[in-house]
């Protein structure tokens, strides 16, 4: 049995009362932090946390290698752990079909998600979000700017008055970021860096930072993208919205619980 496991946005607490007993059930344990991360905790508190042994495989071991936690699952009853909700990431579901292909029972204990957190941290209702896009750092890509894949999705939502929800590029498990010797913030992308970015083609769009959703006092910020750009949002993670023109009730929430300016958000 393979059991997916999300984890949830923050700390080792995050996880659902299902999660947190489908892991005290296990055998063993495998998680993956390439996708997304728990900022609010370490590997080690997890294990602590849970009172399980947490084997940690990067990429390669996921993507590439993924026998070790396929051949246990075979066996015993394996979890495999990531951050927010499970199923997000093509990787794990790419694991799940292998598993299958081996005959495999899995099964899915979802956690929160930065989509749902972002949704009900702002006020923007989940239904009008579009096709989410990832930004990524400009060496990541080649280039020095946004790239047209980002700008398209951006503008074809906002043709269908969708809302963009955008994630921001994090690089946890680079071997060119271990190289060049980059801090936290080079790695992971904060909300002003992507709405510097951003505003190169939208200086005076409507746009909203989350920062740390899912911990005790989460950031949320709307503005112009310019004058996001100008702000400091803290430690990570960050994303950031995209809005369409704002519904009366989603005007009303992003100028209560983001700080957007009125003349902003008014019909």
């Amino acid at each position: 049995m393979l059991t997916f496991i999300g984890l949830g946005l923050y700390d080792e607490r995050s996880i659902t009362v299902e999660g947190r007993e489908a892991l005290a059930a296990a055998d063993r344990a495998f998680a993956e932090f390439y996708t997304s991360r728990l900022v609010g905790t370490t590997v080690k508190e997890l294990e602590a946390y849970h009172d399980t042994e947490i084997e940690l495989r990067d990429r390669a071991g996921v993507e590439r290698d993924p026998a070790p936690i396929l051949d246990a699952a075979e066996e015993e009853d394996v979890a495999f752990l990531t951050a927010g909700d499970t199923m997000i990431s093509t990787t794990h579901v790419d694991l799940r079909l292998r598993a299958h292909e081996r005959g495999i029972e899995t099964r899915v204990i979802h956690g929160v998600s930065a989509q749902s957190a972002a949704a009900g941290l702002t006020g923007l209702q989940n239904y009008r979000f579009g096709k989410a896009t990832t930004l990524p750092f400009p060496s990541a890509h080649g280039g020095g700017d946004v790239p047209d894949s980002v700008i398209e999705t951006i503008e074809a939502n906002r043709e269908r008055d969708l809302h963009t929800l955008v994630y921001l590029d994090i690089k946890v498990d680079d071997p060119t970021a271990d190289a060049a010797g980059l801090g936290e913030d080079e790695r992971f992308m904060t909300g002003d860096r992507a709405a510097e970015l951003l505003a190169a083609n939208w200086a005076d769009e409507l746009a909203v930072v989350v920062a740390r959703a899912g911990s005790p006092e989460p950031v949320v910020a709307a503005d112009r993208l310019s004058a996001l750009a100008e702000r400091e949002f803290g430690g990570p993670l960050h994303l950031l919205v995209v809005p369409a023109e704002p519904h009366h009730l989603e005007a009303e929430a992003l100028a209560s619980l983001a700080g957007a300016p009125e003349n902003l958000v008014e019909e």
